[in-house]
């Protein structure tokens, strides 16, 4: 048995995939209890016998979304002041005042990287992993701000 945070990667009628956001172990459900592709769930999973390939859940604990969004705003004073002082494919992670955190990135092309974080499943793993409810991605001149929220 084993119980975690999962991302659930992959979903249909009849089965899902999962992968533990603490140590990235990827578990495929014989039965999908109604799960969709980009939820969160707290459960406990067991494989099936007899050749425990495939698992089930036990416990599912939560079930939740955590909505990855592109902000029409500029990054924060704090983010371009945080990327002048880093080079080009830089990153620095800083902890909000309160809960979560914010990446801020230097890369070349913004837009093309904000593109890819909205895009990346370890965006959301990362949330699930601290525990926040939303994540918001401001991109411009150079920057990219990944804010990871609470509610």
């Amino acid at each position: 048995m084993k119980s975690s945070t999962f991302l659930v990667t992959a979903a249909d009628d009849e089965t899902a995939t999962l992968r533990d956001v603490v140590d990235q172990q990827v578990v495929t459900l014989s039965e999908n209890p109604g799960l969709a592709a980009d939820e969160v769930i707290e459960a406990t999973v067991e494989p099936e016998p007899p050749l425990e390939v495939a698992y089930q859940i036990v416990e599912l604990e939560r079930q939740w979304e955590i909505p990855v969004e592109r902000s029409p705003e500029s990054p924060t004073t704090l983010a371009r002041d945080i990327a002048a002082e880093q080079a080009d494919g830089e990153i620095t992670k800083r902890e909000r005042a309160g809960e979560g955190e914010v990446h801020v990135l230097t890369v070349p092309d913004a837009e093309a990287a904000a593109d890819d974080v909205l895009d990346d499943d370890a965006t959301r793993e990362r949330a699930a992993r601290l525990g926040v409810d939303r994540v918001s991605v401001r991109a411009g001149d150079g920057v990219v701000s990944v804010r990871y929220l609470p509610n």
